[in-house]
């Protein structure tokens, strides 16, 4: 099997709330590049996720991992989770705070009798695995909830909120993975949970895989991740199933994106808003939705 690689760093409206089209490119670009060669060395769907998603963590442009806006209160809280295809098994954080990378998180619990933790179960979990105390704040992320609280976090969501991160890979074995990651959508009510820990923001199964972006409201509406993979299941190519599952979110108003791979290694994608970051290796070479 040719192994296939898609990751998105987000969803919106523009460019510039990341920097400009040529930086992303970049950012997205260098992912790409440093973990495709380790599928094709043989690596496994879920250890090419993870790692895609740690990469994209740590780059503050985005916002999952270093980079993670702040709840109304200010403080960061995150969420991830990883679907692995061929056991078909979600799991996932919520609502982490104090970490560097939420993915490792939920790759830990992939084999765990409680696969999904919030809070201060996720703590706990960090604390039990002795993950380093991290402090993903940047100035920019501070400076944007200091402009907010002035008008009473007027906005609906901050400008770079659609920067989830996501990875969905297909390794040698034909094995399928999804991973998602973000830091909410910014200047939330404390407490409220996004799509990304949920199989409407990320799911996978031995068919397909997908990882969503966008307002995780819309998405969790949607199901739109779990809603795709069935379509794929039912017979519909991966890209009907994407086109059908877009154009009913449109016919709502939904704002969201997605990728997607399945069995074959077709690569899909969609959005309702202007732009979807993302950027994949179809096994030939490097290319991008910008």
């Amino acid at each position: 099997m040719q192994p296939k690689l898609i990751i998105h760093g987000g969803a919106g409206s523009s460019l510039e709330s990341k920097g400009g089209l040529e930086p992303v490119r970049q950012s997205l670009h260098a992912v790409i590049a440093a973990v495709y060669p380790l599928l094709l060395q043989g690596e496994s769907a879920i250890a090419a996720v993870v790692k895609a998603c740690q990469l994209l963590e740590d780059d503050p442009r985005f916002n999952a991992g270093t980079g993670s806006v702040l709840q109304s209160d200010g403080q960061i809280r995150m969420s991830a989770s990883l679907m692995d295809g061929d056991r078909q098994s979600f799991s996932g954080v919520i609502n982490i705070s104090r970490v560097k990378n939420p993915i490792e998180l939920a790759q830990a619990l992939q084999t765990s009798d409680d696969r999904v933790l919030s809070d201060y179960g996720a703590a706990e979990l960090a604390r039990e695995l002795a993950v380093p105390i991290f402090n993903p704040l940047t100035d920019q992320r501070l400076q944007e909830w200091i402009e907010e609280r002035k008008t009473n976090f007027s906005r609906k969501m901050a400008e770079v909120a659609m920067g989830t991160i996501g990875a969905v890979a297909l390794d040698r074995s034909g094995r399928l993975c999804a991973g998602t990651s973000t830091g909410g959508r910014g200047f939330e009510r404390i407490g409220r949970v996004s799509d990304s820990a949920t199989a409407a923001g990320n799911y996978a199964t031995q068919m397909a895989g997908v990882s969503c972006t966008g307002v995780g409201e819309d998405i969790i509406d949607e199901g739109l991740a779990t809603r795709i993979v069935v379509r794929v299941t039912d017979g519909l190519s991966l890209q009907q199933a994407v086109e059908k599952s877009f154009d009913e979110a449109r016919s709502r108003d939904r704002d969201f994106g997605a990728i997607c791979l399945d069995a074959s290694g077709a690569i899909a994608w969609g959005k309702t808003c202007a732009v979807l970051f993302a950027a994949y290796h179809d096994g030939n070479s490097i290319g991008d939705t910008l």
